[in-house]
């Protein structure tokens, strides 16, 4: 089974994808939109597995292109905020085949893309949200060459590469139909269910939680321009979801406007929020069950993974906050150094395997052989199962602060921090020091109309940690830098900040 297998389960009549100012696509018109892209993109020549770079803002033409793409070669969206000299990295790492933006685009793709001598496609949209034609220059002769196959590599997503030149990582149809599949059982989603999407699709977790899961169950979703807080209780009264998924900082700037926009909340109930893709602070998880009067599923994620490996569960399951729950489709265990399986309550690696893995790197032997030592992919995340099969990520490897020998966890120094009453988000990360080695920091927003001082969280911390565990440095921002896809970023953030 491939991608577009999904789109022939539910009524062909029925609403696959939605967006504000357009019309409505049927998962009917997405299936024939899906055929007719395979058709053009073999008429230019380009074959199963081939890699098409898919430059498009965020939105209903993304989301169906995605999948669209995927049926014939393999979607390689990247980051449409990216400058020219990224993309020529991206294009040239990945050998793209074509570039495919949309009509009028103006990215600096485009002069990437001619730099390499990659032919451009253009997508142009059409009345129905998310349908589409493609036009432009030939790669090669035409070919007839039928559908991808199962085996085939649906998607490529390049790692973030905050330590080291960044990897691509592969996922087969296969992969993200068991992905899919383990999201959509998680979720209990159904036909009735509609997905507010909020998330980037040039991200695993808009991808596949939101975009695949919902096609997997049949349901609809309602596709952004992307996450825009002041925007987005308009866009829950519009689209009338029944549940989002977002990262933490994403549900931190929906929580600071939740109270103003209670009778939209009210008068649109969600079954359920999903938050994914990074740690969810323990207070953010009551604050947003309190507000949506609705359950928060945090769930544990990763590229490799095609998204999902454990989740919390939606009632009358458990739901732990401080835990990213137990697994929910692929095996998941916490191995020690030398690969023995962890007990409860021992800390260790997280590791995993199932259908929803990486084959492994592309082209990267050394990674391959580390990452999958033992018969088990390794994630870097550092954690411990509780009794009921629970996890607790307790930092990742690659982050921990090495203060002179000791060890300090930052999601440890977070999760204290988090506990004052004027902290809305916080970020413990290492800083340079000249004799330790690395020193402890940690970057602070207030919450709106509250005052605290470096010395008064600190002694906050103080007496709540070790004292090699409290920062030394404290820095109260307006807004802490994030990565492309919203999350907080430890790593680099000392020289971001100017503490290096």
């Amino acid at each position: 089974m491939i991608l577009t297998s999904l789109l022939a389960l539910p009524d062909p009549g029925k609403t696959a994808i939605s967006a504000s100012g357009r019309a409505d696509l049927s998962y009917g018109l997405f299936a024939s939109l899906c055929e007719d892209t395979a058709a053009a993109l073999r008429a230019r020549g380009l074959a199963r597995n081939d890699k098409l770079a898919i430059v498009l803002p965020n939105g209903p033409d993304m989301a169906a292109a995605f999948v669209a793409a995927a049926a014939a070669v393999t979607a390689a969206p990247l980051n449409p905020a990216y400058r020219e000299d990224e993309f020529h990295f991206y294009m040239e790492d990945l050998r793209a085949r074509a570039l495919l933006v949309e009509e009028g685009s103006n990215s600096p793709a485009i002069a990437a893309a001619r730099r390499l001598g990659i032919p451009i496609l253009t997508l142009i949209p059409a009345r129905e949200a998310g349908a589409f034609e493609v036009r432009g220059d030939a790669v090669g002769p035409s070919l007839a060459e039928g559908l991808a196959e199962a085996s085939d590599v649906a998607l490529v997503l390049h790692t973030s590469g905050t330590t080291s030149r960044p990897k691509i990582v592969p996922l087969t149809h296969a992969n993200l139909l068991a992905s899919a599949s383990n999201i959509r059982n998680t979720l209990r989603l159904t036909p009735d269910d509609r997905c507010l999407n909020i998330m980037p699709l040039f991200h695993i977790h808009g991808l596949v939680a939101a975009i695949l899961a919902t096609l997997a169950a049949g349901g609809s979703v309602h596709a952004t321009q992307g996450f825009n807080a002041l925007r987005f209780f308009a866009q829950m009264e519009e689209a009338k979801p029944s549940w989002y998924t977002a990262v933490p900082t994403m549900h931190q700037a929906i929580l600071a406007r939740a109270e103003r926009n209670a009778d939209i909340i009210r008068a649109n109930p969600l079954r359920f929020i999903r938050s994914s893709s990074a740690s969810l602070p323990v207070p953010v998880f009551h604050a947003l069950e309190q507000a949506f009067s609705c359950p928060v599923i945090e769930a544990y994620a990763m590229t490799e993974n095609a998204h999902q490996m454990t989740s919390n569960q939606l009632p009358p399951g458990k739901r732990k906050p401080g835990f990213v729950g137990c697994a929910a489709g692929p095996e998941v265990a916490v191995m020690s150094p030398d690969g023995r399986l962890l007990g409860a309550g021992e800390e260790g690696e997280v590791v995993t395997r199932g259908p929803n893995v990486t084959p492994g790197y592309e082209n990267n032997p050394k990674a391959n052989a580390d990452g999958f030592a033992f018969g088990w992919f390794h994630t870097g995340d550092q954690g411990f199962m509780d009794e009921d099969g629970f996890l607790k990520i307790t930092g990742r490897l690659k982050e921990i602060i090495n203060r002179g020998g000791e060890k300090v966890a930052p999601m440890e120094v977070d999760e204290v921090l988090m506990e004052h009453e004027a902290v809305a988000q916080v970020v413990t990360f290492a800083m340079p020091h000249d004799k330790l080695g690395e020193e402890v920091a940690a970057a602070i927003v207030l919450r709106e109309g509250k005052v605290a001082g470096e010395r008064e969280l600190q002694d906050f911390a103080n007496a709540r940690l070790a004292a090699f565990k409290v920062p030394k440095r404290i820095v109260i921002l307006d807004e802490i830098p994030k990565g492309a896809t919203g999350k907080l970023q430890r790593i680099g953030l000392a020289q971001k900040l100017g503490l290096a």
